[in-house]
Protein backbone atom coordinates (compact mmCIF):
# COMPACT_ATOMS: atom_id res chain seq x y z
CA UNK A 1 0.00 0.00 0.00
CA UNK A 2 1.18 3.11 -0.77
CA UNK A 3 0.58 6.78 0.07
CA UNK A 4 1.35 9.66 -2.07
CA UNK A 5 0.62 12.67 0.55
CA UNK A 6 2.19 16.36 0.94
CA UNK A 7 3.07 17.13 5.15
CA UNK A 8 1.31 20.21 5.40
CA UNK A 9 -1.30 19.23 3.64
CA UNK A 10 -4.82 18.83 5.85
CA UNK A 11 -6.30 16.23 3.86
CA UNK A 12 -3.33 13.66 3.25
CA UNK A 13 -2.68 14.10 7.00
CA UNK A 14 -6.52 12.56 7.45
CA UNK A 15 -5.68 9.51 5.67
CA UNK A 16 -2.02 9.43 7.28
CA UNK A 17 -3.39 9.80 10.38
CA UNK A 18 -6.12 7.19 9.70
CA UNK A 19 -3.61 4.36 8.52
CA UNK A 20 -1.76 5.09 12.08
CA UNK A 21 -4.77 4.14 14.19
CA UNK A 22 -5.63 0.96 12.05
CA UNK A 23 -1.42 0.12 12.79
CA UNK A 24 -1.58 -0.24 8.48
CA UNK A 25 2.09 0.40 7.33
CA UNK A 26 2.00 2.16 4.37
CA UNK A 27 4.75 3.39 2.24
CA UNK A 28 4.41 7.77 2.45
CA UNK A 29 5.67 9.23 -0.82
CA UNK A 30 5.66 12.83 -0.49
CA UNK A 31 4.82 15.01 -3.66
CA UNK A 32 7.07 18.22 -3.58
CA UNK A 33 3.55 20.22 -4.64
CA UNK A 34 6.14 23.48 -4.16
CA UNK A 35 7.73 22.60 -7.37
CA UNK A 36 4.95 21.15 -9.54
CA UNK A 37 4.72 17.09 -8.53
CA UNK A 38 1.68 17.32 -8.33
CA UNK A 39 0.70 18.45 -12.19
CA UNK A 40 3.58 15.99 -13.46
CA UNK A 41 2.76 13.73 -16.48
CA UNK A 42 2.38 10.21 -13.91
CA UNK A 43 0.96 12.11 -10.90
CA UNK A 44 -1.78 12.72 -13.61
CA UNK A 45 -2.03 9.48 -14.48
CA UNK A 46 -2.90 8.64 -10.58
CA UNK A 47 -5.24 11.67 -9.86
CA UNK A 48 -6.43 13.45 -13.05
CA UNK A 49 -6.98 16.20 -10.16
CA UNK A 50 -3.69 16.97 -9.21
CA UNK A 51 -4.28 16.84 -6.04
CA UNK A 52 -2.98 15.10 -2.76
CA UNK A 53 -4.06 12.52 -0.96
CA UNK A 54 -3.52 9.42 -3.11
CA UNK A 55 -3.36 5.84 -2.31
CA UNK A 56 -2.63 3.11 -4.39
CA UNK A 57 -3.04 -0.65 -2.66
CA UNK A 58 -3.12 -4.11 -4.91
CA UNK A 59 -3.92 -1.64 -8.45
CA UNK A 60 -6.82 0.18 -6.78
CA UNK A 61 -6.29 3.98 -6.56
CA UNK A 62 -7.86 6.28 -4.54
CA UNK A 63 -7.88 9.83 -4.72
CA UNK A 64 -9.63 11.72 -2.38
CA UNK A 65 -9.12 12.20 1.05
CA UNK A 66 -12.55 11.67 2.60
CA UNK A 67 -12.81 8.39 0.11
CA UNK A 68 -9.46 6.79 1.41
CA UNK A 69 -10.89 6.91 4.46
CA UNK A 70 -14.18 4.99 3.72
CA UNK A 71 -12.23 2.33 1.58
CA UNK A 72 -9.63 1.71 4.76
CA UNK A 73 -12.86 1.07 6.80
CA UNK A 74 -14.52 -0.81 4.50
CA UNK A 75 -12.02 -3.32 2.99
CA UNK A 76 -10.16 -3.97 6.90
CA UNK A 77 -14.09 -4.36 8.18
CA UNK A 78 -13.50 -2.02 10.83
CA UNK A 79 -17.16 -0.92 11.64
CA UNK A 80 -16.18 0.35 14.61
CA UNK A 81 -15.02 3.09 12.51
CA UNK A 82 -17.87 2.91 9.92
CA UNK A 83 -20.81 1.43 11.54
CA UNK A 84 -23.18 -0.20 9.22
CA UNK A 85 -26.49 1.09 11.26
CA UNK A 86 -27.87 3.33 8.91
CA UNK A 87 -28.86 6.38 11.33
CA UNK A 88 -24.91 6.11 12.09
CA UNK A 89 -24.09 5.80 8.44
CA UNK A 90 -26.03 9.00 7.64
CA UNK A 91 -24.51 10.81 10.37
CA UNK A 92 -21.26 10.30 9.35
CA UNK A 93 -21.42 11.01 5.62
CA UNK A 94 -22.86 14.01 7.01
CA UNK A 95 -19.68 15.21 8.79
CA UNK A 96 -17.98 14.08 5.88
CA UNK A 97 -19.62 16.51 3.79
CA UNK A 98 -19.05 19.07 5.91
CA UNK A 99 -15.29 18.49 6.06
CA UNK A 100 -15.15 18.91 2.33
CA UNK A 101 -17.73 21.89 2.55
CA UNK A 102 -17.73 24.32 5.60
CA UNK A 103 -14.35 23.15 6.73
CA UNK A 104 -12.80 23.20 3.92
CA UNK A 105 -13.92 26.85 3.12
CA UNK A 106 -13.70 28.10 6.58
CA UNK A 107 -10.61 26.88 8.77
CA UNK A 108 -9.11 25.52 5.41
CA UNK A 109 -9.18 28.42 3.22
CA UNK A 110 -7.98 30.49 6.52
CA UNK A 111 -4.96 28.87 7.21
CA UNK A 112 -3.98 28.57 3.41
CA UNK A 113 -4.28 32.33 3.26
CA UNK A 114 -1.32 32.10 5.96
CA UNK A 115 0.34 29.35 4.86
CA UNK A 116 0.43 28.79 1.36
CA UNK A 117 -0.48 32.86 0.74
CA UNK A 118 -3.73 32.34 -0.96
CA UNK A 119 -6.15 34.96 -2.06
CA UNK A 120 -9.17 34.57 0.08
CA UNK A 121 -10.74 37.19 2.17
CA UNK A 122 -9.48 36.85 6.04
CA UNK A 123 -12.39 38.29 7.25
CA UNK A 124 -14.78 36.50 5.47
CA UNK A 125 -13.14 33.02 6.16
CA UNK A 126 -12.69 33.24 9.53
CA UNK A 127 -16.05 34.10 10.48
CA UNK A 128 -16.97 30.53 8.54
CA UNK A 129 -14.54 29.40 10.68
CA UNK A 130 -16.33 30.31 14.00
CA UNK A 131 -19.81 29.55 12.32
CA UNK A 132 -18.94 25.70 11.77
CA UNK A 133 -17.04 25.48 14.63
CA UNK A 134 -19.74 26.64 17.20
CA UNK A 135 -22.08 24.18 15.39
CA UNK A 136 -19.77 21.20 16.00
CA UNK A 137 -19.24 22.67 19.72
CA UNK A 138 -22.57 22.12 20.24
CA UNK A 139 -22.93 18.63 18.53
CA UNK A 140 -20.09 17.83 21.29
CA UNK A 141 -22.00 18.41 24.01
CA UNK A 142 -24.16 15.87 23.30
CA UNK A 143 -21.34 13.48 23.11
CA UNK A 144 -18.04 12.55 23.19
CA UNK A 145 -17.28 12.45 19.38
CA UNK A 146 -18.94 14.34 16.26
CA UNK A 147 -21.55 11.28 15.54
CA UNK A 148 -21.39 9.43 19.04
CA UNK A 149 -19.65 8.20 21.77
CA UNK A 150 -16.92 6.43 20.06
CA UNK A 151 -14.69 7.94 17.13
CA UNK A 152 -15.54 7.36 13.44
CA UNK A 153 -14.03 8.22 10.32
CA UNK A 154 -16.16 11.38 10.70
CA UNK A 155 -13.73 12.17 13.19
CA UNK A 156 -10.80 11.68 11.21
CA UNK A 157 -11.87 14.13 8.61
CA UNK A 158 -12.24 16.76 10.68
CA UNK A 159 -9.79 17.05 12.91
CA UNK A 160 -6.82 18.23 10.68
CA UNK A 161 -8.12 21.60 9.95
CA UNK A 162 -9.29 21.85 12.76
CA UNK A 163 -6.41 21.71 15.16
CA UNK A 164 -4.70 24.01 12.99
CA UNK A 165 -7.29 26.27 12.71
CA UNK A 166 -4.90 28.73 14.58
CA UNK A 167 -2.45 28.76 11.99
CA UNK A 168 -4.94 30.76 10.13
CA UNK A 169 -5.36 32.97 12.71
CA UNK A 170 -8.84 31.22 13.82
CA UNK A 171 -9.10 30.82 18.14
CA UNK A 172 -9.94 28.08 19.49
CA UNK A 173 -10.97 29.68 22.74
CA UNK A 174 -14.60 30.11 22.25
CA UNK A 175 -15.20 26.33 21.55
CA UNK A 176 -13.98 24.40 24.54
CA UNK A 177 -16.09 21.26 23.68
CA UNK A 178 -13.98 21.29 19.96
CA UNK A 179 -10.72 21.39 22.22
CA UNK A 180 -12.03 18.43 24.49
CA UNK A 181 -12.39 16.73 21.88
CA UNK A 182 -9.50 17.60 19.95
CA UNK A 183 -7.52 15.94 23.15
CA UNK A 184 -9.55 12.70 23.52
CA UNK A 185 -8.33 12.15 19.39
CA UNK A 186 -4.86 12.73 20.38
CA UNK A 187 -5.43 10.05 23.03
CA UNK A 188 -6.19 7.26 21.03
CA UNK A 189 -3.61 4.31 20.50
CA UNK A 190 -1.64 4.91 17.07
CA UNK A 191 -2.36 8.87 16.96
CA UNK A 192 -0.64 10.75 14.22
CA UNK A 193 0.21 14.32 15.10
CA UNK A 194 -0.47 16.65 12.08
CA UNK A 195 3.37 19.11 11.92
CA UNK A 196 2.32 22.48 12.94
CA UNK A 197 3.58 26.04 11.00
CA UNK A 198 4.08 28.84 13.66
CA UNK A 199 2.38 31.37 11.75
CA UNK A 200 -0.94 32.91 12.58
CA UNK A 201 -1.91 32.31 16.21
CA UNK A 202 0.37 29.44 16.38
CA UNK A 203 3.51 31.84 16.31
Amino acid sequence: MKLYHFPLSGHAHRAALFLSLLGVKADLIEIDLANGAHKSTNFLKLNPFGQVPVLEDEGTIVNDSNAILVYLATKLGRKDWLPDDLPTVAKIQKWLSVAAGEIAYGPAAARLITVFGADFRANEVIARAHHILGLINAELEQHLFIAGDRPTIADIALYSYIVSAPEGNVDLAPHPEVRHWLARIEALPGFLAFPKTAIGLAA
